[in-house]
């Protein structure tokens, strides 16, 4: 099966009443900005050692962390894992993405509004300057939601028939999605946030509106978001929330089979631009669920061991490996 048939198939399984049309334009649009000078190490991550940082909080912006590029070659770190630095209001650490192609103004040094060809400018330097240490560079992107400051959001809200209302997941029946468990007890009530007659769901914060994935745009949005970023010369996506993707009536919509499509359409439309960047899961659950999200090779490329980091934490306080 070629990339372009894998891509095809998996489009299905998700939209089966759905035509091509869109998915053929995608496509098209792949092939147009398909990049060589792959290096052809697509196992690279296997022996990588990373450093993982927010940017403001190391050396202020890029500008400064180009500066400690030196310092980060000595120790031997060889690919740097950015913490959110996209866009954001910063009411979730940055994982509250505004704007999916737009990075935050402070870590650019420039003012807010800047233009966009400054991004290019600054950002592409700091990539430059850390690939000729071969220094790799991976950052968050959280796929689950969005910031409800993001001009999505702020279009759907507004009425009930405007062309991004089907983004977003809008319910007068709050019992809907019932099993799904509330993840942050304590912080929120329910997993619906009201907004006029309406509610909208999320699983994360209340200003953190899940995507709608039943809609096969929010799909090839976010994968546009993904190709943008790897054009630039990313080499790398830590994937922030996947578990939770897919919603289906009757389950805790959670690990369900589409999200893991999902996952595999985000890997083939990667691989097909330019293999070997990474997409690692960022998948909260169980060890037994968390391999999963690799597959047979076709989703992530790695994903955390949730339970291990605390257990290691607590064996370094307590003095007890067992």
């Amino acid at each position: 099966m070629t990339d372009k048939e894998r891509l095809v198939s998996l489009w299905l399984e998700l939209y089966p009443e759905d035509t091509l049309g869109k998915l053929d334009v995608f496509l098209s649009e792949i092939e147009q900005k398909a990049m060589s000078g792959h290096d052809g190490n697509s196992d690279w991550y296997k022996d990588a050692v990373i450093y993982s940082l927010y940017v403001d909080l190391f050396n202020n912006d890029f500008s400064g962390l180009i500066d400690k590029l030196d310092y980060l070659e000595d120790l031997g770190v060889n690919c740097l894992w950015l913490l959110p630095i996209l866009d954001s209001p910063m009411r979730d650490a940055g994982f509250d993405i505004r704007n999916y192609d737009r990075i935050r103004a402070d870590l650019l040094g420039l003012p807010e509004g800047f233009d966009k060809e400054e991004q290019v400018r600054i950002f592409g330097d700091f990539l430059k300057q850390a690939h000729a240490r071969n220094i790799r560079v991976i950052f968050d992107v959280a796929i689950n939601h969005v910031s409800d400051e993001h001009p999505w959001f702020l279009e759907a809200k507004q009425s009930e028939d405007n062309p991004f209302r089907n983004y977003f997941i809008w319910s007068k029946d709050t019992s809907l999605y019932k099993e799904a468990r509330l993840l942050f007890k304590g912080i929120e009530e329910s997993n619906w946030e009201q907004l006029g007659d309406w509610y909208y769901f999320h699983r994360f914060f209340s200003f953190q509106p899940d995507w709608n994935y039943k809609n096969p745009d929010v799909l090839l949005s976010m994968s546009k978001n993904l190709l943008y970023w790897q054009s630039m010369g990313v080499d790398g996506f830590r994937a922030d929330a996947i578990p939770y993707l897919w919603k289906e009536e009757g389950t805790d919509c959670e690990n369900r089979p589409k999200t893991h499509t999902i996952v595999k359409f985000f890997r083939a439309v990667l691989d097909y631009a330019q293999p070997g960047s990474l997409l690692l899961a960022e998948a909260c659950q169980k060890p037994k669920e968390v391999v999963k999200y690799m597959g047979d090779g076709d989703e992530c490329h790695a994903a955390y061991h949730f339970p291990l980091m605390p257990m290691m934490f607590k064996a370094i306080a307590m003095g007890n490996n067992q």
